[in-house]
């Protein structure tokens, strides 16, 4: 495995047991799945997870990715998670997500 996939697969479970202490049990990874690609986490329906490990932040292809993602998963919302250097700590971490997706979530929680 290249250091590149290890790091992005060491993100992605240190994102799943973020989320497993948070109650959410039924996370896991996804096997990757080619052409049709549905996101990094399964398990929280209707959205779409995308994790980043990354020296460079690079935003605007990451939420491009998150969309593809997004349609192919029929998802109502997705959020690309991208390790903040020099933390191993899920939680302060930062999420990125379209503003269109921060606003359904703004009226599903009733604002």
């Amino acid at each position: 495995m290249s250091k590149s996939k290890q790091k992005g697969t060491s993100a992605e479970t240190a994102v799943v047991n973020w989320l497993n202490s948070k109650g959410r049990k039924h996370v896991e990874r996804r096997a990757l799945s080619g052409l049709l690609d549905r996101g990094d986490i399964a398990g929280i329906p209707g959205v779409v997870l995308e994790i980043k490990n990354h020296q460079r932040m690079e935003l605007s292809a990451w939420l491009k990715e998150l969309d593809v993602e997004m349609i192919n998963d029929k998802a109502d919302t997705g959020v690309v998670i991208h390790k903040k250097k020099g933390t191993t700590d899920v939680g302060m971490w930062y999420a990125t997500m379209p503003v269109h997706g921060w606003y359904k979530l703004l009226e599903e929680a009733g604002y």
